[in-house]
């Protein structure tokens, strides 16, 4: 039965816009037990943006706790939940990008049989989450998993069956996920950093000539380390990257950070452009056949490219292994490029190319999945940028 779970939300700017953070907690709605907290600085962002922050953060720590569950969103907010409830409008072009991720969370619950419902509630009732934003603020990250740390009352609840001990083979080796029956795969898809060729709009495939992160890309790898580090807490992590150097040198500080590998899969990589490769986007759109590889499926660039087809066939493969040999509970996290992801979505979601080429995925910007068993998946968030804020700040100051 899926849970009540209740989220309380907010955010702050020290000069709006100024020094800002977000923090947000969840409940459960039955007993009132704090279940998980997050807080995290953003640099310099406006009041509205930290507070749209705040929820994402607290949907996707609902979301973790039950993907199916009925979430009761708290703010005193009156904006944000009045733009949530879909009876203001927004206009703001940030709040409408954040309305979206919170959209798509909100979507991936009630997909799954939930549901999320809108209050406001006056400033003095929401002081825990007011605390955890000005922590934020101060420039400390919080990220609390406590459902994890207690037995659940319900016998019923326990989903893992007891191991046979007579069976020492299965008993050596966790279960793949595959195998956890209603549990999903956490997956979190993070497009590489920025290069120069990314400034100045090259095509960039996997038989190009291969450029490292430029300046700002490794601030962004930085920034990425962080995000994810917000995103997945103290559960299990593994690090999947493309062959190409711009996507380990993305996530490497991530797994540096707790004391891992990355690991290499090269059906990861970005399209091959064939004799295309390296060149500038704006003299290749006057070919008469450069249409057809954005348009046409079937269609390699001359000098040995690749089809969309033949991308998406390695992508499939790359994205059954790396869910199927998780271990249960933990976040797969695969630096890539920009059409591996749009392949991924496209796949979950049932876009034809024409529309998968709609998706927006920025450098460095984060997509979330999460994968069933039996193939089916939901689509967490797309394009998230939140953690670049600090970089995007310090780069206009």
């Amino acid at each position: 039965m899926a849970r009540a779970l209740i989220v309380e939300a907010d955010g702050g700017s020290r000069g709006n816009p100024g020094v800002a953070g977000y923090g947000a907690l969840v409940r459960d709605a039955s007993t009132g037990e704090l279940l998980a907290e997050r807080a995290e600085p953003l640099g310099l962002a406006s009041n509205n943006v930290a507070e749209y922050s705040g929820l994402i953060a607290g949907l996707e720590a609902a979301a973790e706790i039950d993907p199916s569950a009925r979430v009761e969103v708290r703010m005193d907010s009156k904006l944000v939940v009045e733009q949530m409830a879909g009876r203001w409008k927004i206009k703001h072009e940030d709040m409408k990008r954040l309305a979206l991720e919170a959209q798509e969370i909100v979507r991936s619950l009630t997909t799954a049989g939930g549901a999320v419902t809108w209050t406001w509630i006056p400033r003095e009732k929401n002081k825990d989450a007011d605390k955890l934003s000005n922590v934020a603020m101060d420039g400390e990250t919080v990220v609390r998993n406590l459902w994890r740390t207690t037995e659940p009352d319900d016998p019923a609840e326990v989903s893992e069956p007891a191991v046979d001990a007579t069976d020492a083979e299965a008993a050596a080796a966790p279960a793949p996920a595959s195998a956890q029956a209603g549990r999903p795969v956490r997956v979190l898809m993070v497009r590489h950093g920025v290069t120069d060729f990314t400034v100045e709009g090259r095509l960039d495939g996997r038989g190009g000539p291969n450029p490292d992160l430029n300046k700002q890309g490794l601030a962004q790898a930085r920034s990425v380390a962080a995000g994810i580090a917000a995103k997945t807490g103290d559960l299990p992590v593994r690090f999947i990257a493309s062959d190409l150097s711009r996507a380990q040198e993305t996530i490497r500080p991530a797994a540096e950070a707790r004391g891992q590998q990355v690991e290499i899969d090269p059906d990861w990589d970005e399209q091959n452009f064939g004799e295309w490769d390296g060149e500038l986007v704006r003299d290749l759109v006057q070919h008469k056949d450069f249409a057809r590889l954005r348009d046409d499926p079937t269609y390699a660039a001359p000098g040995g490219g690749e089809t969309h087809e033949q991308l998406t066939s390695r992508v499939r493969d790359a994205l059954r292994r790396a869910v199927e040999s998780a271990s249960d509970g933990s976040v797969v996290v695969v630096a890539t490029h920009r059409k591996p992801i749009m392949v991924v979505l496209a796949e979950v979601l049932g876009l034809d190319l024409a529309h998968a080429w709609m998706l927006a995925i920025g450098p460095g910007s984060f997509t979330g999945l999460e994968l069933w068993a039996d193939g089916h998946g939901s689509v967490s968030f797309v394009n998230d940028t939140n953690h670049l804020r600090a970089t995007r700040g310090a780069r206009a100051q």
